[in-house]
């Protein structure tokens, strides 16, 4: 039975290209349709948070100068995850964290992270968006802690991983749903999911 990690990075900026640092961390791990372990903690990013962001995360500079500092964090972070496949929302920007830091505590991603945001596109097309926020509305997704909050948006986002597969099983008749069958829908077009999955399995 496959293990994901669910992660979600709240930072100090959109890039690190651009000199953005993580500030805070929150994973959880999903296995069997629940969440069944979870880590977070707050890292000093050893560069001030601009007061728009800070507004934004409720986390602030104050909050962050006593926390361990970012490559203390990843380390942690890094053991936690080991070799799972990982999934984030919006994967886009938590893989430029993960990737950047990792690299410089010498360490190297072990797996693709799979992204919620492209999967709800293409299993739920018809929400009027794809927010995390929106799908926790829409899909009646449990919900504790506040948006933006890494903790609180990697639950969200376990959830969304839980109904996602949920989806998946019942539409497609799937025993089980692997990483590597979420890579490939992600990467699909809209209209050819049901192409995508079928030439996946091995049914056409």
């Amino acid at each position: 039975m496959t293990t994901y990690a669910v992660i979600d990075f709240e930072t100090t900026g959109l890039s690190p290209a651009h000199g953005a640092r993580p500030t805070e961390v929150g994973i959880c791990l999903v296995e069997g349709g629940r969440i069944v372990d979870h880590y977070q903690s707050l890292m000093n990013p050893g560069v001030p948070i601009p007061y728009e962001i800070q507004g934004l995360t409720g986390i602030t500079d104050a909050m962050v100068r006593a926390a361990p500092p970012v490559s203390t964090v990843m380390a942690e972070t890094a053991s936690f995850v080991g070799d799972r496949p990982l999934l984030a929302h919006n994967a886009a920007f938590d893989r430029k964290f993960w990737e950047v830091e990792l690299k410089t505590i010498e360490q190297t991603p072990r797996m693709d992270m799979a992204c919620s945001l492209l999967l709800s596109r293409r299993l739920f097309p018809t929400l009027p968006n794809h927010r995390l926020a929106t799908l926790v509305r829409s899909l009646r997704l449990p919900m504790e802690g506040t948006f933006h909050r890494a903790l609180a948006d990697a639950e969200c986002t376990a959830h969304l991983l839980i109904r996602i597969q949920e989806e998946l099983q019942g539409r497609f008749k799937l025993a089980t749903v692997d990483h590597a069958l979420l890579m490939a829908i992600q990467k699909a077009s809209k209209h050819d999911l049901d192409n995508c999955v079928g030439k996946y399995c091995g049914i056409v």
